[in-house]
């Protein structure tokens, strides 16, 4: 008989075990469309996602940056330009081939570039007394290394600049002094313009200035029109894939500035660009315009104070 009752006692509990693991299992089942609900965008829930995988692919896009192994980001603080001809000196007044090789602070060559305003890299020369300037793009050879065919006025030393951005990095610029072996033109001083209208290439440009102090946000207006019939020309064409560029530099070429327009899509009669000047003196701006397929660059002499 005791063993009947041990029994049924039993079997009644069993039975109870069972029901309550048949609720909990429910409850479990609802919680889990829930969960499959919110990992449906992804199919899979979110601690299920292959995070090595997608870590090992952000450190490959960081190690392609400017073509080297460092994880850094290039900048101009970690990177080096060198400027070179063939025969270790331009001439005067030759054609010759500028080498400009672009390295990380390892020495390692840096190979990939944004596309800024159409070009890998703009190189800007000017000679010591700014009454010389240039702008042009040397084709990119591998191994970090730019080339292009120039000539000098004149002897003397010039300043190059290299601006470009390097892929994962910022825009950058980097200068040094060459020599030019020849005769050496006038020293011209650096005198501020006493009015801001020029006539270049049968056009007339007047620029206006919204501010004139270091430091301070500026708008650059160029207002370009006809010399003869004085109308304005609102049909300039895009250069280098804006209505146009202006190049700043201090007197001592120490300071430069490439700025780009407020409204790339412009055509003129007005052309805007924004900038600040870093410090007071004497400033050079050069605005570079294309109109009727010719391009034609404008020079203005400032004083910011």
């Amino acid at each position: 008989m005791m063993k009947k009752i041990i029994l049924v006692a039993a079997a009644v509990l069993a039975l109870n075990v069972l029901a309550a693991c048949g609720k909990t299992g429910d409850q479990n089942h609802a919680g889990g469309n829930n969960h499959a609900g919110h990992g449906a965008s992804s199919g899979q829930p979110n601690d299920e996602r292959p995070v090595g995988e997608k870590g090992a692919e952000e450190m490959d896009h960081g190690r392609g940056h400017g073509g080297h192994g460092s994880n850094a980001k290039p900048t101009a603080e970690n990177l080096q330009a060198s400027f070179a001809f063939p025969a270790g000196a331009a001439k005067a007044n030759e054609e010759t081939e500028l080498t400009i090789q672009v390295k990380d602070k390892d020495g390692n060559p840096v190979n990939q570039y944004d596309v800024n305003h159409e070009k890998w890299l703009h190189l800007i020369m000017v000679n010591h007394d700014l009454s010389f300037f240039s702008h042009i793009h040397p084709e990119f050879k591998g191994d970090g290394t730019f080339t292009v065919n120039t000539s000098f006025p004149a002897g003397g030393e010039y300043k190059v600049f290299a601006d470009f951005i390097p892929t994962g990095g910022a825009n950058t610029t980097l200068s040094e002094w060459v020599k030019v072996e020849g005769e050496e033109g006038t020293h011209t001083a650096i005198v501020a313009d006493a009015n801001l209208v020029k006539e270049v290439d049968g056009k007339k440009i007047e620029l206006s200035m919204s501010a004139a102090k270091p430091k301070e946000d500026v708008t650059l207006t160029f207002n370009i029109r006809d010399a003869k019939t004085k109308k304005g020309i609102n049909d300039l064409q895009p250069y280098l894939g804006a209505v146009g560029h202006v190049v700043i530099l201090s007197e001592d070429a120490k300071q430069y500035l490439h700025v780009h327009p407020i409204d790339e899509k412009a055509t003129g009669p007005e052309a805007k660009f924004a900038t600040s000047f870093p410090q007071s003196g004497t400033f050079k701006i050069w605005g570079q315009f294309q109109h009727n397929g010719e391009v034609f660059t404008v020079p203005f002499v400032v004083n910011v104070k």
